[in-house]
């Protein structure tokens, strides 16, 4: 008797876990419609408010369902936006904080490639090898997650640690290069710009390689993503102390209504809002 009704509690806690998944599963979809509705937010205290909740929201969704692809990437993305956002340019150590836990937790699902996890303790060509088990449909959370690492590694380029990162961020950002340069508004392009563009010459850093990829991602958004100009203006301009171009390039920010990119206008308006911190940087900056 006391066996039977053993079992039976097991099965209804296996069931209760089971139905907590499905219920999680099924909210998903809405938690798409809710990204899609914060992309279009053009109110930056409004955003800020809704993604602080939503990433609380998301982070103990994932705690009910830790291996769910989709919950991961939806969670990475809405910590990369709060750093990105709202914590960058403020305060860089509470980003760092944000990065590291996107980071963390893409990693949760792409480390479950055996050959990647054994890779990233590995060689260069051990990780370059292992990189090729993932084709387009990994891109949102290679993407992300890279994206996560590279947004830790520039706010601490102090840390030896960081620099010693650097190489493998490369290499994940260069496989979603090869899949598909347009993702994310050709995001990737820009982060080869700015990796040309921050390193100095002594190490590798070559300001006209920044260049050309800053002018490609133009040629694939369209001058539309207005972040594009930012990064142009921080890693190259101001690298090659041009004044004139960075005075161009923000002024586009500044003058270039934030609904040209209507779907994605919220990260317009962050643009808009680091091209007022960066002029106020401007006496320093020259």
């Amino acid at each position: 008797m006391k066996i039977g009704v053993f079992i039976f509690a097991i099965a209804i806690l296996f069931n209760s876990c089971s139905m907590n998944k499905l219920v999680i599963r099924q909210s998903s979809r809405l938690l798409d419609y809710g990204a899609l509705a914060l992309y279009e937010e053009s109110d930056l205290k409004v955003a800020e408010q809704a993604l602080a909740s939503n990433i609380i929201l998301l982070e103990g969704m994932v705690k009910g369902d830790p291996g769910n692809p989709k919950l991961v990437l939806l969670t990475t993305q809405a910590l990369n936006g709060y750093a990105l956002g709202f914590a960058e340019d403020s305060t860089p150590d509470r980003a760092k904080v944000f990065y590291l836990r996107a980071r963390d937790l893409g990693m949760t699902i792409l480390e479950k490639n055996k050959r990647f996890y054994a890779a990233l303790n590995g060689s260069v060509e051990d990780l370059q090898q292992a990189m090729l088990d993932f084709g387009k449909e990994d891109i949102p959370l290679l993407f992300w997650t890279g994206f996560s690492w590279a947004g830790w590694i520039n706010l601490s380029l102090n840390d030896p640690q960081a620099l010693a990162d650097l190489p493998k961020v490369q290499i994940m950002m260069q496989r979603i290069l090869d899949l598909d340069e347009t993702y994310f508004h050709g995001a990737t392009l820009l982060f080869f710009g700015s990796v040309w563009g921050v390193k100095p010459k002594l190490f590798g850093g070559d300001p006209e390689k920044a260049k050309e990829f800053f002018e490609k991602n133009l040629q694939v958004t369209k001058g539309k993503f207005l972040l594009t100009y930012i990064y142009y203006a921080k890693y190259y301009a101001i690298k090659v102390m041009d004044e004139e171009l960075f005075n161009q390039l923000i002024d586009k920010v500044v003058t270039t209504p934030a609904d040209v990119l209507p779907e994605y206008q919220l990260l317009n308006v962050i643009a808009k809002e680091k091209a007022q911190n960066l002029l106020q940087k401007k006496e320093d900056l020259f």
